[in-house]
C-alpha cells in the first residue's frame, strides 16, 4: 500500500501556474490581434499623409475620383469631368489610392 501512495504525483498546479497561463494567453492575443491592427493603422496613416493633388482614390463608400485639392482634414474630390462635379470629403474617408500607370 505504501508503494501506491509513493508513486502518485501531486495533483493540480495550484495558483502558481495561473499567472503563467494568463501571460501566455495575453502574448498570443497580442501577436494575433493587436500587432497586425497596429501595422494596418500605420500603413493607412502613411497613405493618407502621402495624398497629393492628382491622385486617383476610392472612398470607403465606393466613390472613385481624383484628388483636386487638399484642405487640412478634408479633401476635394473630382468625381466627374462633364459636367464637372466636385465633392468635399473627410481625409479619413479615403479607403485606398489606386496605383498609377507608372507603378504598374
Amino acid at each position: 500500500m505504501t508503494t501506491v501512495i509513493l508513486l502518485q504525483t501531486p495533483s493540480g498546479g495550484g495558483f502558481g501556474s495561473f499567472p503563467v497561463v494568463l501571460l501566455i494567453m495575453f502574448a498570443i492575443m497580442y501577436l494575433i490581434v493587436i500587432l497586425p491592427q497596429q501595422r494596418q493603422r500605420k500603413k493607412t496613416q502613411a497613405m493618407l499623409s502621402a495624398l497629393k493633388t492628382g491622385d486617383k482614390v476610392i472612398t470607403g463608400s465606393g466613390i472613385y475620383g481624383t484628388v483636386s485639392g487638399l484642405d487640412g482634414e478634408s479633401v476635394i474630390l473630382k468625381i466627374s469631368s462633364e459636367p464637372q462635379v466636385k465633392i468635399r470629403i473627410a481625409r479619413a474617408a479615403i479607403a485606398q489610392v489606386e496605383a498609377t500607370e507608372d507603378a504598374k
